[in-house]
């Protein structure tokens, strides 16, 4: 196989990657708090030695897959209504607390369980500036938060929501649609901007995906084209070769 084969399929290989992460994108275009994913590509260039390489050929370009990185840019406010829906006003995350540690998220959708333990919709606990899980007395009926996260019932005060920020925002990793594990330090926010009866959508740009999902297609298939043709003229090539010699 020539190495123009393997530069095609180097770029076969990123596409489909590509084709991946826009597919993941569209999916979760109406999941609230997602942060749309992009990838990042670039030359693997090799340098050509040796007397008979061709005219212009002195390097060849190959394609490697270098990053997959979010787009944390904020998603509109959409109102609900709902006392424990939740949306943050610029920087922060939520912390939940799940069976692999705490991890951070932007979706505010919140429950509350039997015990009066807030929650996500996977039933994570929604930790609190201690640190520890928020609850509310199961009997009470009037939740109020303010900008400030702090939640007050008919009963006082009954916690005050955690927001922090990631030292840096490129090592946060996504588990799932929603959650996202630090590997960097996490700093609570002074003073963050929190919407009651609100939350924030994806921040996905549709028209924008489909239009990348449609050149990824005719990209590949221009690619898939030039493979299969490249594979019937080396076929090609070895049967007048053989034919030649017998």
């Amino acid at each position: 196989m020539e190495n123009a084969t393997y530069i095609a399929l180097s770029r076969l290989d990123t596409q489909d990657r590509a084709m991946s992460v826009v597919a993941n994108n569209i999916a979760n275009g109406s999941t609230a708090g997602f942060k749309a994913e992009h990838t990042l590509f670039s030359d693997y260039l090799v340098h050509q030695t040796g007397n008979n390489t061709a005219p212009g050929g002195e390097i060849e370009a190959y394609t490697q897959d270098r990053a997959t990185y979010q787009n944390h840019a904020q998603g509109e406010f959409q109102q609900t209504g709902n006392p424990l829906d939740i949306a943050i006003g610029g920087d922060g995350f939520f912390q939940i607390k799940t069976s692999e540690g705490t991890r951070l998220s932007r979706s505010g959708r919140f429950e509350r369980m039997s015990d009066g333990t807030i929650t996500d919709e996977s039933a994570n606990p929604l930790l609190g500036q201690d640190n520890q899980p928020i609850r509310i007395d199961p009997a009470d009926k009037t939740i109020t938060i303010a900008s400030d996260g702090t939640i007050s019932t008919e009963s006082g005060i009954a916690g005050k929501i955690g927001i922090v920020t990631p030292q840096d925002a490129n090592q946060l990793h996504a588990e799932g649609s929603k959650l996202f594990r630090a590997d960097t330090k996490t700093t609570p926010l002074e003073t963050p901007h929190l919407m009651q009866g609100a939350i924030e959508s994806s921040n996905v740009q549709m028209m924008t995906e489909m239009t990348h999902m449609l050149d990824i297609q005719r990209n590949f298939q221009f690619l898939s084209q030039f493979v299969d043709s490249e594979s019937t003229r080396q076929q090609d090539a070895i049967s007048k070769i053989v034919q030649t010699q017998a």
